[in-house]
């Protein structure tokens, strides 16, 4: 298994408020930092929940992303398979 653990930001569409996310991929197949990268880079604005399911959808393998938002912690799974 590898774990892959990357902290990137975008912008939250309702008050545009500047959003730290810590994302961590869990996949038995190698997953390269370029693409890991790549695919958060180019997330400038979204909802918590939508970067998920599209970085869910690029990277694959388990994944969790946590994020505080106007005080609230949100933790998202999304899992493979």
């Amino acid at each position: 298994m590898n774990i892959y653990r990357h902290t990137f930001a975008a912008v939250c569409p309702s008050d545009g408020e500047l959003i730290i996310y810590r994302l961590e991929v869990r996949s038995p197949l190698m997953i390269r930092v370029e693409r890991i990268k790549e695919e958060t880079a180019v997330i400038k604005k979204g909802w918590h929940e939508q970067i998920a399911d599209q970085l869910a959808e690029a990277l694959g393998g388990d994944q969790t992303i946590i994020a505080t938002h106007q005080g609230v912690e949100i933790e998202t799974v999304r899992l493979s398979g």
